[in-house]
């Protein structure tokens, strides 16, 4: 096929496909006016796909409701490659194709559509075409995005066709864009030449300017008239219109039919024809007007425009006889949801029979989880219930069924819409707390709050447990929106109703209010947590069980925050649960910094932060960046700890913008900036949201008594002093000592300072965070140095210096190197890192990731389904790793020492 005026858009293309057989993925979104060349851009890549195995899909607007369709279009004739996915992904896949039982997790039919392709490129280079994207439903685009966004050592190419600007959006944020644009004059006058030779002069100019550059314009307006409405969108919905008004009645009827059904399967489209007395002679005269082909058993329109002129001008009555038709047909041959899908769209008026067959079809043993199809299917049985409750029981199923297949916004929209049907409270309580935890996942906490009180109110009298439990939810969203005074309202009002588990409402205001520290007592903090873990051994759910990862942090039990959060996490993963996987990798990673075990914290925020990106979980995401922030800062990486902390403290999203703060205040504090460390945690002390700030009170008093200025931080280190007593950590009362020596200053009784430093040193050995432990080493041996007790404070200063090395922490590690030369050291001794070599430290986060699992025994399938990848990017990550590792081979890596103490 010739382009015309299209060189450097077909070099693009080229330049995709010669990737793809030099072994590398690549993708590209083409958008552009209708009829403006992209289908033929895709034809031409399909032309030049030489050694390249094609997959072409599209998007129907008439199927955009119907969940998956276009990924059954896409992947129709490899279906049988689906029995070999991993257990979890088949069983989602075909789910969601409607071939077997079980829910069609979004994130796990994602890891499944890439999977399947990784398979299939393995024979070979795989080009994938999806024409008309913006009409795909939403379902099969996000399964397609979530793919394409982690293809990265496949040779697989995926390019999108989407018209703009008269349909629905097609975001694809982050994939590289082609936009195309009209002809140029010569490029224009060639084409018509080659559509229309010998017109006349003045037809070609009244034609080119009609045109303006659009390539279909171009190739079918000559013979048409040219007056009625300027936009080229009408022009040629006119053309194929009027050419479709030529054809015999009995070919237009067989033409119907295939722009009406879903499949694009030649002997069911003639089947349905069959019913409506038309045979297969009748296809001719279509055939003949360029307006269908058949290839492969298949029948496809000769351009997405001549579907939609097709639909929009026939008549109703007729519409509906095909959608009978069809659904006869599918049911005939044994498919069920497409004979409820053609059935449900043959009725035009409220049909309490055909609503109950869609309902009936939706619970069905196939969508036993809950999935877009059922949510689908749910939703149309609503639009045809004559009874308000029938359709409000049927809209909330269909609210429920969505959430579970991870479609946040559909779901809220769904529940908002039953709500207004349903009249019984409890009933108004589930849906109500549905949306609220949507609305809380999505940084609408206080909207959350409000939903879940408004409701814990009006079924307190019928059933105070559930009220219980809807107010315990919406303190826990005030609590996420780091409102104070909102969550004390919640608590006492939970207790002038006298609600069974109000003492557990009111231990989560208390625990809020003990992080917050100023006018709350710490040790009742401390307690409430206490009282709310020792209440929580059984979770109301898994999101309560990330809340008790939580409270082991706030009580500074990172060991056994460790430890829960690890088995949640395997739970998940194993689940294929990325929305959970993403709420504990939160905690985690804060826990394995705290730890001082930076790279895994890196590993796992990293994963964390685009795991959060790829679910919608905005409060994640943000919060993640913050212990980004926290490892750029330790390494002393101002621009990146600057930039991770951006969005968080412009939007005072809480406790992210505490986090945030902390974060640039130790590196100030690092860099010896103690004044700016001082004025940023003040502001943070004396501001409404500091929960999550008593971590950095040890900061705190360090900058201000840097800054000759410790009165500042005397109160601070009271706080921080009650706290670390009734906690219990040795290592938080150690810090405490720290904080307790440096106010002491250098004119306190030597026999003083020394015994806290000492007390604080003996603290620190027995576990707990590294960092504070060398920066209590470091302190101390400044102090040493300074009472002329230099031999002393060099095993101190040493020991601080190790530590520095090993976590990274360059900007601290320079300050015991300077402090050991004061001190008579010449040269500071070589850490671990600078004597060996930190072989690991050349791994990026994922590779780091992927030879722990293949160590482990793993194989590559196993490990692509743990971390959302596909087994051919994890052999790509395990080819990158051997060399930097020193290996040849995986039964060479179970002898390395991958276990992540730095």
């Amino acid at each position: 096929m010739r382009l015309f005026g299209r060189d450097e858009e077909a070099a693009a293309i080229e330049r995709l496909l010669q990737g793809a057989r030099d072994g590398r993925s690549g993708a590209l979104v083409v958008r552009g006016e209708a009829g403006i060349g992209k289908t033929a851009l895709l034809e031409h890549a399909a032309e030049a796909a030489e050694g390249v195995r094609v997959l072409r899909g599209a998007g129907i607007e008439y199927e955009s409701g119907m969940p998956f369709a276009g990924l059954h279009l896409l992947l129709r004739k490899h279906l049988d490659r689906v029995e070999g996915l991993p257990e979890g992904q088949a069983r989602a896949l075909k789910a969601a194709l409607n071939m077997g039982k079980g829910g069609d997790d979004r994130f796990l039919v994602g890891l499944a559509v890439l999977t399947l392709l990784s398979d299939l490129a393995e024979d070979g280079p795989l080009l994938c075409l999806v024409d008309d994207a913006q009409w795909l439903d939403e379902a099969t685009a996000e399964a397609l995005l979530f793919a394409v966004r982690r293809l990265d050592a496949e040779p697989i190419v995926m390019v999108f066709a989407v018209r703009e600007p008269e349909a629905p959006e097609f975001a694809a944020p982050g994939l590289p864009e082609l936009r195309l644009r009209g002809l140029d004059a010569d490029a224009s006058a060639a084409l018509l030449e080659a559509r229309g030779p010998g017109l006349p002069p003045h037809a070609c100019a009244e034609i080119l300017t009609a045109a303006m550059g659009n390539p279909l314009a171009l190739l079918e307006l000559p013979g048409v008239r040219t007056e009625g409405p300027s936009g080229t969108y009408s022009r040629l919905h006119r053309t194929f219109a009027e050419r479709v008004a030529g054809l015999p009645e009995r070919t237009r009827t067989l033409v119907l039919v295939a722009a009406v059904d879903t499949t694009g399967d030649l002997p069911t489209i003639l089947g349905a024809a069959e019913r409506l007395g038309v045979t297969v002679a009748d296809l001719e005269p279509a055939e003949r007007a360029r307006l269908l082909k058949s290839a492969a058993g298949r029948l496809e329109f000769r351009h997405p425009l001549v579907r939609a002129a097709v639909t929009d001008e026939a008549p109703l009555s007729r519409r509906l006889a095909v959608h009978r038709a069809l659904a006869e047909t599918h049911r005939a041959v044994g498919d069920h949801c497409q004979y409820v899908w053609h059935l449900a769209n043959a009725t035009t008026e409220v049909d309490e029979e055909v609503a109950a067959v869609l309902e009936r079809t939706a619970q069905g043993d196939q969508f036993v989880n809950g999935n877009a199809s059922a949510s689908a299917m749910f939703e149309q049985a609503a639009a045809l219930s004559p009874e308000p409750a029938a359709r409000g029981r049927r809209l909330g199923a269909a609210a429920r069924a969505a959430a579970d297949a991870g479609m946040p916004q559909r779901a809220t929209a769904l529940a908002e819409r039953a709500t207004a049907d349903v009249d019984d409270p409890m009933a108004r309580a589930d849906l109500i707390l549905l949306r609220a935890g949507l609305a809380d996942e999505q940084d609408r906490m206080k909207e959350a709050h409000r939903l879940l009180v408004d409701t814990a109110e009006s079924v307190a009298g019928l059933d105070p447990q559930v009220a219980g439990y809807l107010y315990f939810q919406a303190a826990a969203a005030a609590a996420n929106a780091g409102d104070r005074e909102l969550l004390e309202r919640t608590w006492r009002r939970a207790e002038e109703l006298k609600l069974p588990n109000a003492r557990l409402v009111r231990a989560l205001g208390r625990a809020f209010a003990g992080a917050s520290p100023g006018e709350f007592d710490p040790a009742d903090g401390v307690a409430a947590l206490r009282e709310l873990m020792g209440s929580m051994t059984s979770c109301f759910g898994p999101r309560d069980s990330v809340r008790v990862v939580m409270w082991h942090l706030m009580i500074g039990d990172v060991d056994g925050g460790l430890d829960a959060a690890v088995e949640l996490e395997r739970r998940f993963r194993n689940e294929g649960a990325l929305g959970l996987l993403s709420l504990v990798l939160m905690p985690l990673a804060r826990i394995q910094l705290m730890l001082g075990r930076p790279r895994d914290a890196l590993t796992t925020a990293t994963e964390g932060l685009r795991v959060a990106e790829d679910t919608g979980q905005h409060r994640i995401r943000v919060y993640q960046s913050t212990t980004l922030a926290h490892l750029a800062a330790l390494r002393g990486d101002e621009r990146q700890a600057e930039e991770l902390t951006r969005e968080a403290l412009e939007r005072g999203l809480a406790p992210s913008d505490v986090h945030a703060a902390t974060a640039l205040s130790l590196l100030d504090l690092g860099l010896g900036r103690h004044e700016a460390a001082m004025d940023r945690l003040a502001a943070v002390v004396a501001g409404t949201h500091r929960a999550g700030v008593i971590a950095a009170l040890p900061d705190f008093v360090e900058a201000s008594v840097r800054s000759g200025q410790p009165d500042r931080a005397r109160d601070a280190a009271r706080w921080y002093t009650d706290w670390a007593g009734n906690a219990g950590q040795p290592w938080a009362r150690a810090s405490a000592l720290r904080c307790a020596a440096l106010l002491a200053g250098d004119g306190a009784g030597d026999g003083e300072v020394e015994a806290l430093y000492d007390q604080a040193v003996r603290l620190h050995l027995q576990g707990g965070p590294p960092l504070e432990h060398a920066r209590t080493e470091l302190l101390y041996g400044e102090w040493l140095r300074r009472s002329r007790r230099r031999n002393e404070a060099r095993g101190h200063l040493r020991a601080a210096l190790q530590i520095f090395e090993r976590l990274g922490a360059e900007p601290w590690a320079e300050r015991a190197r300077i402090e050991l030369r004061a001190a008579g050291e010449s040269q500071a001794e070589p850490g671990p890192a600078q004597e060996g070599g930190d072989l690991l430290g050349l791994l990026t986060p994922q590779e780091l990731q992927v030879v722990r699992l293949a160590a482990d025994g793993l194989s590559n399938r196993e490990i692509g389904a743990q971390l959302f990848l596909s087994p051919r990017t994890v052999g790509y990550h395990l080819y990158k790793a051997y060399p930097k590792l020193g290996v040849a081979s995986r039964g060479e890596l179970a002898r390395l020492d991958l276990g992540g103490a730095a």
